[in-house]
């Protein structure tokens, strides 16, 4: 496919990105519940620590035990950031998407493309699952290191209109973020978390391309239903939710790493995802690593069928 492969996947993923950006905001904006309102030491008004220092505070018998609040489902943090800070907000870092999209899921839909054709049987142009899912995983994995500042960038301006005016970075859009980030905090901040990014694409692009080629070419051999958008539909959903329960945890735990604040004289939060993972579950119980997983799939349903859908559509008029 070459070049055409490319073309066609960075179309498909910036139009799915962008039509699903607001559920997207939405699940980061879930995933970083919790960090705030853990316990805290009666005799300091800290209101705003995080999991990774709730273990570093140790003043005695004096701890008071502060109730986290109660978890704000989709529909309820949907409507708060619509009523808080308005309609635009659901659109915060929708330039980054598209930077993302065009970075990242150019990359790896243009590659998995490539490796699937050249590794595929010549006479059937059949590719065993186990192959499916080697090219996901080196794809995702590929892509991800590509569009990791992109990523970063994304997560941090989604998540800014729920921090304190004082504290927010009030990016402008995915240049200025990326921008200050290397001024501010090294060129280095921009792969902050590159290891769980890279991780979580290698999963998510495994689990989403392999299980849509394999869910759809066991419809049409089946002859359940004919190739067309009944197909392509029930196929992309279906990998959509196979992606979903396979990502979240890492995409909690990558959540939190790219938007936490490093500043200078003071300990970072996380040493790193597998810190990031033990304290947030200490903290906050294994489930924790679930959180935001409606809005997941809610997102990842409607993006992997766009996706794939506006994709057979691009194949077609070519």
């Amino acid at each position: 496919m070459g070049v055409k492969g490319f073309v066609e996947g960075g179309i498909a993923s910036i139009f799915a990105g962008c039509s699903t950006h607001p559920l997207d905001l939405i699940k980061v904006r879930m995933q970083l519940q919790g960090e705030n309102g853990l316990p805290a030491p009666a005799q300091q008004p800290i209101h705003s620590l995080r999991p990774a220092f709730a273990y570093h505070s140790h003043h005695g018998s004096a701890a008071a035990i502060i109730a986290p609040p109660p978890r704000a489902g989709p529909i309820s943090v949907g409507v708060k950031i619509f009523r808080t800070e308005g309609v635009k907000a659901l659109f915060s870092g929708v330039s980054a998407t598209v930077l993302r999209q065009t970075l990242y899921s150019t990359t790896r839909m243009g590659l998995y493309d490539i490796l699937k054709t050249k590794w595929s049987d010549p006479e059937s142009g059949n590719l065993p699952l186990g192959q499916k899912l080697l090219a996901g995983l080196v794809a995702g994995g590929v892509g991800a290191a590509v569009g990791n500042p992109a990523d970063v960038a994304m997560v941090r301006m989604q998540a800014d209109g729920r921090l304190p005016e004082a504290q927010r970075r009030n990016y402008k859009n995915v240049v200025d973020a990326i921008t200050r980030m290397a001024k501010q905090e090294g060129v280095t901040s921009l792969w902050r978390g590159s290891g769980l990014t890279v991780n979580r694409a290698m999963i998510v692009t495994a689990s989403q391309l392999a299980s849509y080629d394999q869910i759809k070419e066991a419809i049409l051999e089946r002859h359940v239903m004919a190739d067309g958008l009944g197909t392509h539909v029930t196929a992309s959903f279906a990998a959509g939710f196979v992606a979903s329960v396979a990502s979240n945890p890492v995409d909690v735990i990558k959540t939190r790493v790219m938007n936490m604040k490093v500043e200078p004289g003071r300990e970072a939060p996380y040493n790193g995802a597998l810190d990031c993972a033990v304290k947030t579950v200490r903290a906050e119980g294994p489930m924790a690593l679930y959180k935001g997983f409606i809005p997941t799939i809610s997102r990842q349903g409607p993006f992997t069928v766009v996706l794939f859908v506006t994709l057979e559509q691009l194949r077609k008029t070519q």
